[in-house]
């Protein structure tokens, strides 16, 4: 009865569960001071094999059937690359004049160390966790790339929820985040190429096909900034004067990422990428705000939610039930926040960045959530790890999202405090509260900036 399940009538059953479910988990982490990708990513646990397949099967598979993954994952991607190309939208690079030193140098080393401390761990992986049939390099290469992602997406989430989109640590922990995030990109290509040898030529196949993805992604950037880009501000200026122009430029700005993403994907570079790049070359006008305020309204709450339910689908705590198996889940934990956050927090302090910042920064590179989950299921789908080692990597994951924001609130307070108590902050207070009152200019300069 279930195999001849009507896959409208499951999807009409699948997508209310999941976001009624993402949503509450969602509003709870919240109060709890956490960012909603946290709710949302247990959700997606708690309703596969861990909780609901273990303790109630038949109705986990009546609520997600196997025949609605693949519908349930096409939505849930839709709803990332537009969630993609709205914080590419929103990325100010004026916020990064004269930090290029320490872009550089933080992002390298927070994709490298975590890189080179990975593919140790994934070493002594080797024999025990790899599938059968994987060749050591492409299982190390993988394993080292997984450590070395931070979650963008996620990060810029965390950074607007902390009210630091717009400070100088908010903007040189995004633009780390993305440098590095292209890099591990670049090398999650390789591992691609490396699991796909056999009739496609081996590893000099492989080399060629990273460096023509590199070639093809230059020519991408440069079609986008000279070419769409133009073309995009003549079309917006075309609808602007039009009171009824949100629909065409919706429709416009969709068509656009759309196709954006198609053009990465087929590089080989993953098509968040596109719909990222997209999204920073649109023109930041009023109709484009509007537009992209619409999109946002119905991705996020409603499509987003449904990639996280399809990796939880696959991760199984059950399989991690022997002593060794938590033990190696325990130490790519450790792994996974010694090299991102001692490496991200001792390269900023190389460059020359305040203790407490460069701690700070350290935190916010060592979140992965959902750029993290996305590789995760590349290597999951390409074979070259299997459902136990998914799940150790999964739970890291959710745990290094988990302590990005309560870690970065508890050094903002101190921050505020030490800045609260000093004859500056008199000063501070009686120019925001004296001559211009509650609405006055300086309460307004107090406030952080809206983007």
């Amino acid at each position: 009865m279930g195999a001849s399940r009507d896959p409208l009538e499951a999807v009409l059953v699948a997508v209310p569960v999941v976001v009624l479910a993402c949503g509450v988990a969602g509003a709870l982490m919240r109060r709890l001071g956490q960012t909603a990708v946290v709710g949302e990513i247990l959700v997606g646990i708690l309703l596969g094999p861990s909780l609901l397949g273990w303790l109630w099967p038949e109705a986990s598979r009546w609520l997600l059937p196997g025949e609605v993954l693949p519908y349930l994952g096409v939505l849930g991607n839709l709803g990332l690359l537009v969630f993609m190309f709205l914080v590419g939208l929103e990325l100010d690079p004026g916020l990064l004049r004269g930090r290029g030193r320490a872009v550089v140098v933080v992002s390298q080393a927070s994709v490298w160390i975590p890189l080179g401390l990975g593919g140790l761990l994934a070493l002594a992986m080797y024999g025990g966790l790899a599938p059968e049939g994987v060749g050591r390099a492409e299982f190390v290469l993988f394993v080292a790339v997984a450590m070395s992602v931070t979650a963008f997406p996620v990060l810029a989430r965390i950074l607007k929820d902390q009210g630091m989109y717009g400070s100088p640590v908010g903007a040189l922990a995004m633009a780390c985040a993305a440098v590095a995030d292209v890099v591990a990109w670049c090398l999650l290509a390789l591992v691609v190429a490396l699991a796909q040898p056999q009739g496609s030529g081996g590893g000099g196949g492989a080399g060629w096909g990273v460096a023509g993805m590199a070639v093809l992604a230059g020519v991408f950037l440069a079609g986008m900034w000279w070419g769409v880009r133009p073309l995009l501000a003549w079309g917006v200026r075309r609808w602007a004067p039009d009171a009824d122009s949100g629909a065409g430029v919706v429709v416009l700005l969709c068509s656009g990422l759309c196709l954006s993403a198609y053009a990465t994907n087929a590089m080989g570079v993953h098509a968040l990428f596109g719909a990222f790049v997209f999204g920073a070359v649109v023109p930041r006008t009023a109709v484009v705000e509007v537009a992209a305020e619409r999109m946002r309204a119905f991705a996020v709450p409603v499509l987003l939610p449904l990639f996280f339910v399809g990796s939880g689908l696959r991760t199984d705590v059950g399989l991690l039930g022997g002593g060794s198996a938590w033990l190696w889940a325990v130490a790519v934990l450790a792994v996974a926040v010694a090299g991102k956050w001692g490496g991200g927090a001792g390269a900023a302090l190389l460059a020359g960045q305040p203790v407490r910042d460069a701690v700070t920064l350290g935190a916010l590179m060592n979140c992965r959530g959902v750029t993290e989950l996305v590789v995760l299921n590349v290597g999951l789908g390409l074979g070259v790890i299997g459902a136990e080692l998914f799940t150790a990597l999964v739970l890291m994951a959710l745990v290094t999202t988990a302590v990005t924001g309560p870690v970065v609130r508890a050094l903002r307070g101190r921050e505020r405090e030490r800045a609260g108590s000093g004859p500056g902050a008199v000063r501070l207070r009686r120019s925001a509260c004296g001559v211009n009152g509650v609405n006055g200019v300086g309460l307004r300069g107090l406030q952080a900036p809206r983007r």
